[in-house]
């Protein structure tokens, strides 16, 4: 019989109890593999992926806008915009200027043809959208999206 004040005893039945397939990091990554995938079947621009989508969204938002606050608003990483940016400004779907008051700032803004690829994309993406929740009822809908919120704004502490 197993001893409880025995660590090793503890420690093995929590692994005989851990099922990966059942962990909140497991299920996000499927769930957002399944996004993507979505994004990939629906989306009519083959050539534009969901990160490439993103940056062009928040730059149309905020404007001309320097690298670090396309990183705050996309929170994706800043070797990974760079990379997107320079294909997406490959593409002339953004233009690329030095700030005029601080020449190391470089500023990102949309151009022309940036613009009109975002707003043809957009009602794809409200479908993308659907898609993902397909089966869910307005309940669960918001439920989710309150959780995956409070979970982005949760700094990891464990207070």
């Amino acid at each position: 019989m197993a001893d409880k004040n025995d660590p090793q005893s503890s420690a093995d039945t929590l692994v005989a109890r851990y099922d990966f397939s059942e962990q909140v990091g497991h299920l996000l990554r499927r769930a957002y593999q399944r996004h993507i995938a979505l994004f990939q079947q629906t989306i009519p621009d083959t050539q534009l992926t969901a990160a490439q989508f993103v940056v062009l969204c928040a730059v149309k938002d905020s404007g001309a806008c320097s690298l670090s606050e396309i990183v705050k608003r996309t929170a994706i990483d800043q070797a990974t915009v760079r990379g997107v940016i320079d294909r997406l400004k490959a593409r002339k779907l953004i233009a690329v200027r030095h700030d005029d008051v601080d020449r190391r700032k470089v500023l990102v803004s949309l151009t022309p043809v940036g613009m009109d690829l975002v707003g043809t994309m957009v009602p794809f993406a409200f479908e993308i959208t659907e898609k993902t929740f397909n089966g869910f009822n307005p309940a669960e809908r918001l439920a989710l999206v309150y959780l995956l919120n409070k979970m982005c704004e949760t700094d990891g502490d464990d207070d």
